[in-house]
C-alpha cells in the first residue's frame, strides 16, 4: 500500500536525482526539497519545495503531513567545521525535530562510511563497530546517527541510517570493495521504507561485492539483497593501478581519501567522481 506523503531532502543532488522517480511510486505525493531554485521537470506525483535545512520553521512546513522522510540533504564533502555545522548538524536536528512535531513515523537517512572511516579495511567490521570518524563530515554523520538513536529512544521516531560507501562509477581499486550501485541504492531505500518495523537501525550501503570490507548481517531483517558486484570491473581497474603506498591512510582505512586529508580539506577533490546525475 502506498504511503500518503514522502519527503526527499537533497533532491537536487546526484544521489537524490536517482531516488526521485522510484519514490513517486511509493507514495501518493512525493515532496522533493533542496536549496536549489528548481530541479528540472517533475515526475507524476512529485512536487518541489525550495527549503533550507538550517531553518526549523521551513523544515516543519515541508514535513507537514508526511509519513516518512528520506533525508539526503547535506554539504557533501569535508570542509571546515563551520561549513559542516549548518546543513549537516543543525540541519539534521531540524529534520528530526520537525519529524517529531509533525508526527512523522520514520526518517531514512543517508549516513556514510565516514562515520567509521578510520577503521581498517581488513578488520571486517560489523554494524556494532564504534564510531571512528575520519573528518568533520564523518563526525556530523556520527552526531546524526546518535541523534536518530536518541529520537527513537525518547520520542519514538524510527530511523534507518544507511552508511553509504562509494555510490558512483567504479574507477579505482578501493571501489572494487566499496561500490554501491544506483540500483542497489534504490533497493536499499525502498527496503528501508517498506520494512514494517525498524526502530533505530544502521545498515551499510554497499553492493554485493566480492571484496566487501564490512559485515551487514545484523541488518538482514530489512530484506536488503544487493545484486550488483564491482568484480566485473576488477581486471581493467587493477591493470591500471600502480602498487599502493601502504603509508597512505587512504589505502589502509575504510574512509579512503577522507582518511588521508587534513581536517577541513576536501576529500572529494582527489576521488575523480563522475557527475552522472540523472536528468529529467
Amino acid at each position: 500500500m502506498k504511503l500518503q506523503k514522502i519527503v526527499l531532502t537533497g533532491a537536487a543532488g546526484r544521489l537524490g536525482s536517482y531516488l526521485r522517480e522510484p519514490l513517486t511510486k511509493m507514495a501518493e505525493t512525493l515532496v522533493s526539497t533542496d536549496i536549489a531554485e528548481e530541479i528540472g521537470e517533475l515526475y507524476a506525483g512529485e512536487e518541489y519545495t525550495q527549503a533550507d535545512l538550517t531553518s526549523l520553521e521551513q523544515m516543519q512546513a515541508v514535513l507537514k503531513g508526511a509519513d516518512m522522510v528520506v533525508h539526503f540533504g547535506a554539504y557533501g564533502d569535508e570542509a571546515s567545521f563551520e561549513t559542516i555545522l549548518g546543513p549537516n548538524i543543525v540541519g539534521a536536528y531540524n529534520v528530526w525535530e520537525a519529524a517529531y512535531r509533525n508526527g512523522v513515523r520514520r526518517v531514512v537517512y543517508a549516513s556514510s562510511v565516514h562515520a567509521v572511516g578510520m577503521h581498517s579495511r581488513t578488520q571486517g567490521i560489523g554494524l556494532d563497530a564504534p564510531h571512528k570518524p575520519d573528518t568533520f563530515y564523518g563526525l556530523a554523520k556520527c552526531f546524526t546517527e546518535d541523534l536518530a538513536s536518541m529520537y527513537w529512544d525518547k520520542r519514538g521516531i524510527e530511523s534507518v541510517c544507511m552508511r553509504i560507501f562509494s555510490c558512483a562509477q567504479v574507477n579505482n581499486a578501493r571501489a572494487l570493495g566499496t561500490w554501491l550501485s544506483y540500483d542497489d541504492l534504490i533497493h536499499l531505500v525502498e527496503q528501508s521504507i517498506n520494512t514494517p518495523v525498524t526502530e533505530f537501525t544502521v545498515v551499510y550501503g554497499i553492493s554485493n561485492n566480492d571484496r566487501c570490507p564490512v559485515d551487514n548481517s545484523k541488518a538482514d531483517f530489512l530484506g536488503y539483497k544487493p545484486k550488483d558486484n564491482a568484480e566485473q570491473f576488477a581486471e581493467e581497474i587493477l591493470a591500471q593501478t600502480p602498487a599502493l603506498d601502504l603509508k597512505d591512510p587512504g589505502h589502509l582505512y575504510l574512509g579512503g581519501p577522507f582518511a588521508s586529508v587534513e581536517l577541513g580539506n576536501s576529500g572529494v577533490a582527489s576521488m575523480n567522481i563522475v557527475n552522472d546525475k540523472k536528468v529529467t
